[in-house]
């Protein structure tokens, strides 16, 4: 195949083929006794498999596999696929984890929190939870609770949507989550709104997880492909 062979097959730039090709991506194209690039079977199986390793693993992740798979390291290759599944099923389980948090607290709007209880003080608040009062200001130092502070005595005070973010950090805390993770849930939780607005906001991360792992199962696909294209022998003309 030319250049623009290849480049439209995949609906790209002749010159995309050839910084393809530069960058290590695929192998380097056969020369014509004038100089012209010949690519072949193998370099269209390469080309698709990079393609659809992307949207399944990022473009700094699928190079490395493709530059472990065209230098014949297939082991290292492998380790970046598997560093891809389990990144995805972490990210599985962090959702699951906050998923059944938010049901629990479901039952309990801030509304309802504010009407039961007048705000906490930190030895109340870690009573409630059944926590020692040093868990609170850990939680407070990684910047997971902000309680304000009395203007006169400057103790802190747990409000309603305190009392639900450390209610939701014990419970993904329980379940294994780093705060740094819980920190980035509350802040979606805080820029949502509500719960409800938190909970569409997961369904469309579960979309996206459940894209990134379709776009995982059809690259190895045509990663396996690629493989077999590079253990056939080149046919010569």
């Amino acid at each position: 195949m030319r250049p623009v062979d290849l480049a439209r097959r995949h609906g790209l730039s002749t010159q995309a083929v050839r910084n393809y090709e530069a960058a290590g991506i695929i192998p380097p194209a056969h020369r014509s006794r004038t100089g012209y690039r010949d690519y072949t079977a193998t370099h269209a199986a390469g080309l698709a498999a990079y393609l659809a390793l992307v949207p399944a693993f990022g473009h700094s992740t699928s190079r490395r596999i493709m530059h472990a798979v065209t230098g014949r390291q297939l082991d290292e290759a492998l380790e970046y696929v598997d560093d891809g599944h389990a990144l995805l099923a972490r990210d599985r389980n962090t959702l699951r984890t906050v998923e059944a948090a938010l049901s629990h607290l479901g039952a309990a709007s801030p509304d309802t929190v504010a009407s039961a209880r007048a705000p906490y003080s930190v030895g109340e608040l870690a009573r409630h939870l059944e926590l020692n009062p040093a868990t609170l200001r850990t939680w407070e130092r990684a910047g997971v609770l902000t309680p304000r502070r009395d203007p006169r005595s400057r103790h802190r005070q747990y409000l309603a949507q305190d009392v639900r973010d450390a209610e939701l950090t014990h419970l993904l805390r329980r379940g294994g989550q780093p705060l740094g993770t819980i920190a980035t849930v509350l802040e979606e939780l805080r820029n949502a709104g509500s719960l409800e607005a938190l909970a569409r906001t997961l369904e469309g991360w579960r979309r996206d997880l459940t894209s990134r792992g379709m776009a995982q199962l059809y690259a190895a696909g045509q990663l396996s492909t690629y493989l077999d294209a590079l253990d056939r022998p080149t046919r010569t003309g």
